[in-house]
Parts: C-alpha cells; sequence; structure tokens
C-alpha cells in the first residue's frame, strides 16, 4: 500500500501537529519545574534549559525528515530508528492530533502504514534487495469451508482456487520466498522467529498490521490491507496485483 496524494498531505499536517505537540509538552515539563531547578543549584536552570533544547532539536529534526520521506519517498538518514519513533512513539500522537482534526482512527492507521511503506521501500533502494522475504496471511483468506488445515503447513493447499492460497503458492515459488498463515500475533511472532527474514510483506487488517508493525520491529514490514467482501474474519481476500508488484520492484528491480 503506497501513500497516495491526500493521505501525504494529511500525514505531514498531523506529523506538523504531533511536532508542535511535542515541542510545547517538552516546553512545560522545563518551564514549570524551572524555579525549582534554581533552588537546587544556579547551574541547573542552564544545564537544564540545554537538554530540552537537545530534545525539542532532536524530535524537530525527526520530524522533518519524516516529512522529507513522505513527501519525496527517499530514503533519508536513521531510516531504521525513524521507522521505530513513527511505530512506538508517533502513532498515537498522531491519532490523537487526528482526532482534534476530526480524523477517524482508521484513516490515520492506512496513513500511517502508508508511511510505513515509502520508508521500507525507500530502505531497499540504490541496488539493495531483500535476501529473505517473508509473505505473512491472515489464516482467514482461506476459504471458510475448507476442510484442509493449512497454519504451520500451507503446502498442504489443494490448489483448488477458490480462495487466494493457490496463487500465493505460485508467487512464492516465482520469487523462492517463505509462504506463512498466521491465526494471530502469537504464532505471527513465532513464525517470524523461526524463518528469520530480511523483509516481510504482510497482509492484514488495519488493527493487526498496524500491531503487528510495531512488534516485530527492528525488522522491516511492507504493509498491505486485506480486502473484506464477507465482512471482517471471514473469507477476506488479498489485492495479489499489489503483492506482485512490491516484490517486482524489490526482487526484479522494476
Amino acid at each position: 500500500m503506497r501513500l497516495v496524494s491526500s493521505e501525504k498531505t494529511l500525514m505531514v499536517v498531523l506529523l506538523v501537529l504531533s511536532g508542535l505537540f511535542l515541542t510545547v509538552a517538552l516546553g512545560l515539563l522545563f518551564v514549570v519545574p524551572y524555579w525549582g531547578f534554581a533552588r537546587i543549584h544556579p547551574m541547573l536552570p542552564r544545564v537544564a534549559g540545554f537538554s530540552f533544547a537537545i530534545l525539542i532539536t532532536v524530535q524537530f529534526i525527526a520530524v522533518c525528515l519524516l516529512i522529507v520521506a513522505v513527501v519525496l519517498g527517499r530514503d533519508v538518514p536513521f531510516s531504521a530508528s525513524l521507522r521505530h519513533l513513527s511505530a512506538k512513539g508517533l502513532l498515537p500522537l498522531l491519532i490523537v492530533a487526528g482526532r482534534l482534526v476530526g480524523v477517524p482512527k482508521k484513516t490515520v492507521q492506512h496513513a500511517f502504514v502508508g508511511v510505513n511503506n515509502e520508508l521500507v521501500m525507500a530502505s531497499f533502494r540504490s541496488g539493495k534487495r531483500p535476501r529473505h522475504v517473508l509473505l505473512l496471511m491472515p489464516h482467514c483468506i482461506q476459504l471458510s469451508q475448507c476442510g484442509v488445515r493449512l497454519t504451520f503447513h500451507v503446502e498442504n493447499c489443494r490448489r483448488c482456487g477458490r480462495c487466494p492460497i493457490a496463487e500465493l503458492l505460485e508467487i512464492k515459488d516465482r520469487y523462492g520466498i517463505d509462504l506463512a498463515v498466521a491465526t494471530g500475533g502469537t504464532l505471527a511472532r513465532r513464525i517470524v522467529v523461526e524463518t528469520r527474514p530480511d523483509l516481510i510483506v504482510a497482509v492484514a487488517c488495519e488493527r493487526d498490521l498496524v500491531s503487528g508493525i510495531q512488534d516485530t520491529l527492528p525488522l522491516p514490514v511492507y504493509g498491505i490491507f486485506n480486502e473484506r467482501p464477507h465482512g471482517p474474519c471471514v473469507d477476506t481476500r488479498v489485492p495479489l496485483d499489489e503483492i506482485r508488484a512490491v516484490l517486482a520492484r524489490l526482487l526484479d528491480g522494476k
């Protein structure tokens, strides 16, 4: 899932708002106890002021780098650290900022995953390619009426074509990558530990995808939202063309 122009604009606005929130919060943390610092030691207010100035500068630079990555779609310095910062630290602020301007949480999550994907793709440009890719799928893409157990044994699929698993196996064979189906976050983490990939291409709903990106840090995860024609968790679909396009860019250099 790549960022569209409207999502880029939204993320830039939310990043600016989050940066302002952080600046104000850090300023208050300094100003409120300022006089108390002076009572402890005459130099302490200066030391505290210098420390808070560094923190404000660092967060300002981080927000600016994220904005550059969002707008230009290019790799930036400390991109791995920025992914960690955006997933663990900024996302709650982005959601709060979104609520203040009337943006639903789900919309913010979509934009966040788009930013994460831009950072992931940018990190693999300039000829660098992942050596070991894992396709991680939710179990709900399997036909609900199918009696074949695919968790841990995705090769058990009979390739009848009634669900996306058959085409995913073709993609797996085409690129020589791993494919796994997980029933939840705990199993997904176990699969990641066992396969030890350089990159995960994961398909899930908003909640599971965002939590999965956070849980697997610092591993890069390219997130794709599933399609739910029958509602959540039942016979969901996978945007196969998007998966093919991502793998072609990463592994074929197209």
